[in-house]
């Protein structure tokens, strides 16, 4: 994705909303959009990734908390798969809002490819769609027709964080295995890549690399499978927290927790004692309780006639133990 200026001729911006969209996206006033919503709330859709990834139920309940408290602005529903690679509930999320005439659609893409399609034809039905957490593939959306903003974290960026932490402290020469996200997800392959630019810079040996999905329990086989294939593991890279407690369960069960040194990504409340109790070493804040609000309120602004394009970053922060109160 390429970055661009961000303008906006828009008065009384707050200091804090400008650095949030920070340097990475565009926005102009498109003539001839709605200057006003129309008659009626407008109807917002929020569709996420599995809800038995805890990063996805804080998501959800933020969202749910702000819509709450804007519920005389717009009504609002939320929707969620059953686990990481249920990707026909996404696109039957979206079909039916497009059938039931919601005017904003948020969507955090399980399938950056798969996604494109039913997203361009919502676009062509006139709905405005937020892309967040996860970029649609760039190649998809061309072939698609549609030139939609991502509102999102750098995913490379922030599992580098991990990474480097992890190998300042393990030192050079240390040996280490990731276990990847889906590999449909293009989140998935940039956390991946930001592991792999720590394993270079921090001169690490990678022994093995393999997705567990995003999923615990895959994430439990796969590292105990490590640990029987590879008796000097000392780090862990794992694409998310869900997988970073599979992990840790594996590593419990044979003795090891706390001895091999494990990061993650998503900061989740379940893996936050794990870190203050040394059984993990880092994770990556990505702010997802704030990521879907946001959706929503540039949905409402582009729904008022803003236009959004490029690639609008959301922070990401490295959390230790030192961070944990």
């Amino acid at each position: 994705m390429t970055k661009s200026t961000h303008r906006t001729s828009k008065p009384g911006l707050s200091r804090r909303h400008i650095v949030w969209a920070g340097a990475a996206g565009t926005i102009s006033i498109m003539a001839g959009l709605r200057p006003t919503f129309a008659a009626g709330k407008p109807k917002v859709g929020l569709v996420m990734k599995s809800l038995s990834n805890e990063f996805f139920k804080q998501m959800q309940a933020g969202a749910d908390k702000y819509a709450a408290a804007n519920k005389d602005k717009f009504d609002f529903k939320a929707v969620g798969m059953k686990d990481e690679r249920d990707f026909a509930a996404q696109v039957d999320a979206v079909e039916n809002f497009i059938t039931q005439k919601y005017d904003i659609i948020v969507v955090a893409p399980a399938d950056s490819k798969a996604m494109a399609t039913p997203l361009a034809k919502a676009v062509k039905a006139g709905i405005t769609v937020v892309n967040i957490d996860v970029p649609l593939d760039a190649g998809a959306k061309k072939a698609a027709g549609i030139d939609l903003a991502f509102f999102g974290p750098d995913n490379q960026a922030g599992a580098k964080l991990a990474g480097d932490a992890l190998a300042k402290d393990l030192g050079a020469g240390g040996k280490v295995v990731i276990l990847e996200g889906n590999p449909e997800a293009d989140n998935g392959k940039q956390r991946k890549q930001g592991f792999m630019d720590s394993i270079a810079e921090g001169k690490l040996q990678l022994l093995d690399s393999k997705t567990a999905h995003w999923e615990t329990e895959e994430a439990n086989t796969l590292m105990t499978n490590f640990l029987t294939k590879y008796q000097d593991i000392q780090g862990v890279m794992a694409a998310n927290d869900s997988m970073a407690l599979g992990v840790v369960k594996a590593l419990d069960a044979t003795g090891k927790s706390g001895k091999i040194k494990v990061v993650g990504f998503d900061n989740i409340p379940p893996v936050q004692p794990l870190i203050k109790s040394g059984k993990m070493l880092a994770t990556v804040e990505q702010f997802g309780a704030d990521m879907a609000v946001n959706g929503v309120k540039y949905g409402l602004r582009q729904l008022g006639g803003e236009k959004f394009t490029g690639w609008i970053k959301t922070d990401v922060k490295l959390v230790q133990a030192k961070d944990l109160s």
